[in-house]
């Protein structure tokens, strides 16, 4: 049971992503943009959701709307997997529930980010590849540090080649806060949700259900995630010197710091809109197939034990 759980989490998010890939695109490039230069100093290729989408677009083509698409799907299998199965574990084994056996809003903090730190650190290295890959463009729109990768599977020999597998997990540990503080928000606001609509008679029909609750779980997400995530992109996307150390910054705290030295709060939450477009649907598309994909599998379970 517990393995299908995982499984299905996977699946479930990567039939997301092929949605909401090209939204990553764009917020990764606004992330980057400006990368520590104060407000008003640097040109901004990418203005405003829309018009960064005409502009990858008119520059990158068509098919630079889903660059870094495979590492993406590998990254959310692996991480959603997870989060997921470890969900719904803590939620059949009432550890989400308090003395009284209601689904307790603290709890799934800590059973949410359990399952994104888990996640996070096995995927960290599709996550990063990801990022580099979302970043190339061509010159009169890049931003960002450039990295040469043609493909994944080329991206995964040059890193090893030169960092061996510690350099495939660099920046893993800077990622972890992302994934505590938005996958725990995602879940316990998702569990809370789908049981205060129930109980008080709002939405009771289980898909829509699933629907709205991921919904409001997705833009309670997205204001939290958004800092470090954009702490999580400049790590993973920031060049390496001979000793394979960043270019830019020293650790996570580190691009905290010279990020609001340089930016401002402003730095804090660039990418938030399309984050927010991203995270939003992605998270009702994830959490509301999950529930569908538990729902056949209770169905036709109990066909296949009995027909065996």
């Amino acid at each position: 049971m517990a393995t299908s759980d995982f499984v299905l989490g996977g699946l479930a998010s990567v039939g997301a992503t092929l949605f909401t890939n090209p939204i990553e695109v764009i917020k990764t490039r606004i992330q980057l943009q400006g990368e520590l230069a104060a407000r008003g100093s640097y040109v901004e290729p990418y203005k405003g959701v829309l018009r960064a989408f005409i502009t990858v677009a008119k520059n990158d083509g068509m098919r630079g709307l889903q660059k870094g698409l495979t590492p993406a799907l590998y990254f959310q299998f692996i991480i959603n997997s997870f989060r997921l199965s470890i969900y719904t574990k803590a939620m059949n084994m009432h550890w989400m529930h308090d003395k009284k056996g209601d689904v307790s809003f603290g709890l799934g903090l800590v059973w949410g980010a359990v399952g994104g730190i888990v996640g996070s650190y096995f995927s960290s290295p599709f996550f990063m590849i990801k990022t580099q890959l979302q970043s190339q463009a061509v010159r009169e729109i890049a931003v960002g540090h450039q990295h040469a990768h043609k493909s994944m599977s080329g991206a995964f020999r040059e890193i090893y080649s030169t960092g061996g597998i510690a350099g495939l997990w660099r920046g893993s540990l800077a990622a972890l806060p992302r994934a505590a503080v938005g996958s725990g928000a995602q879940i316990a606001t998702f569990g809370k949700t789908k049981t205060l609509l129930v109980e008080y008679d709002l939405v009771t029909q289980p898909t829509l259900n699933s629907f709205c609750s991921g919904l409001i779980a997705g833009s309670i997400m997205s204001v939290a995630i958004t800092p470090p995530d954009v702490i999580s992109t400049r790590m993973y996307n920031q060049g390496i010197d001979a000793q394979g150390q960043g270019l830019k910054y020293k650790g996570w705290l580190d691009c905290c710091i010279k990020i609001l030295r340089t930016e401002g709060i402003y730095g804090m939450y660039k990418g938030f809109w399309p984050n927010y477009l991203r995270i939003a649907p992605h998270s009702t598309l994830v959490l509301m197939f999950f529930d569908e994909l538990l729902d056949l599998r209770e169905k036709y379970t109990p066909k296949l034990v009995h027909s065996s």
